[in-house]
């Protein structure tokens, strides 16, 4: 025990100093590499610099488990002497102890003889923006180990420490994004009447979107259409010739989804005829409805109710890409609680001063072991 929590904070620290971005990991990939490589795994490359590591049991079929890689582009504020050597970046959404609770439970496998199902430990970069999860299905890691069922852990520090969470059903979001540009003309600012002023159609364009949610959608469904940027003008007095906003949209439901898109073109339309200016609309899918299944929920609760404090969820309108895989395989993506008060580890995820203490991530690698027994792995 006292062992695996060493690892565990090892490997946590370490990695919590070279965060990287999206696909491009290579000093994260050497170091799960070198540690994995001495661990009885077979290795393999996928998505650019994630890694699948595979311990052959006595049937074809596997179960898999899966970490992310990436960190974030954010200046780490926390005054540690394991804080983030590369610059701009940090491990500000867990990742790192994602990786390091798959690195222990990899440790503690590596010498037990499987006795069903194979294991695959699944590596992936890119969760943050660009859908690494997709990529890795889309090369067929799937299908060439006969992926059956998928699990997955996130810390989350809203959640006391070493508590468990899990949502039976939809437990995350369907999200989009939105890019609209408003094109227009320039003119003096003291002669609005010779341009068209794209901020005063932006603008109108904003506070007519409040209206589709609170009055389009059906209101027993959940949606969330928010504005991030507004970007439009050079100078204090001159008519802005061009406005770009973007945004994001969240629902668990598909068609809420497509009705949202539709209730944007129809306000791009209304708003090009009132203001006589061109707009281009572009929504972008991103990743779809994480839909947790309900039997391996049950399978699941039964673990927690006999070894862990837990605590049951509602969704949330956080999305993630592992819902990609749930499309693909049952699964059950679950949240272990990092909050501790006395310690200050009370920052939200992607916050500069979000951190851990390591000691919770024993939890995973003790809930992971239980999911192996469970399903006879070994």
């Amino acid at each position: 025990m006292m062992k695996m929590k060493k690892l565990l904070t090892k490997f946590r620290r370490d990695l919590h100093q070279i965060p990287e971005l999206n696909f491009d990991l290579p000093e994260t990939n050497k170091y799960l590499i070198n540690v994995l490589e001495k661990l009885n795994f077979e290795l393999y490359k996928t998505a650019k610099t994630g890694i699948i590591a595979y311990k052959k049991g006595k049937l074809d079929s596997s179960i898999a488990f899966r970490a992310d890689m990436d960190a974030l582009p954010i200046e780490e504020n926390n005054d540690v002497d394991y804080k983030s050597l590369n610059e701009g970046l940090m491990h500000a959404c867990g990742h790192d102890a994602h990786m390091s609770i798959l690195l222990g439970f990899a440790n503690l496998i590596s010498s037990k003889e499987l006795l069903n199902e194979s294991i695959v430990l699944i590596f992936q970069p890119a969760e943050e923006t660009m859908g690494g999860a997709k990529v890795i299905i889309d090369e067929g890691v799937f299908k060439q180990f006969n992926i059956k069922k998928i699990f997955g852990i996130h810390v989350y520090p809203n959640l006391d420490e070493g508590k468990i969470g899990i949502t039976k059903g939809i437990t995350m979001a369907r999200s989009g994004s939105f890019e609209i540009t408003f094109n227009g003309s320039s003119a003096h600012g003291a002669m609005p009447n010779e341009g068209i002023d794209t901020i005063v159609a932006a603008s109108n364009f904003i506070n007519s979107m409040q209206t589709i949610v609170a009055r389009k959608i059906d209101p027993t469904e959940s949606a969330v259409i928010s504005v991030g940027t507004i970007n439009g003008g050079t100078l204090a007095n001159v008519i802005a010739d061009q406005t770009v906003i973007t945004g994001t949209i969240r629902t668990f439901n598909d068609d809420v989804f497509k009705q949202i898109e539709k209730e944007l073109n129809n306000l791009k339309i209304g708003i090009e005829a009132s203001f006589n200016v061109l707009i281009d609309l572009n929504v972008k899918a991103l990743y779809p409805v994480l839909n947790n299944d309900v039997e391996i929920f049950n399978d699941v609760l039964e673990i927690l109710k006999h070894n862990f404090e837990y605590e049951i969820l509602k969704p949330m309108m956080t999305s993630e890409d592992f819902s990609f895989y749930l499309e693909e395989v049952p699964g059950l993506f679950m949240m272990l609680g990092t909050k501790n008060e006395k310690k200050g580890f009370t920052y939200p995820l992607h916050h500069s001063k979000f951190n851990l203490d390591e000691q919770v991530l024993l939890k995973g690698v003790e809930l992971y072991n239980l999911i192996a027994i469970t399903y006879k792995l070994y």
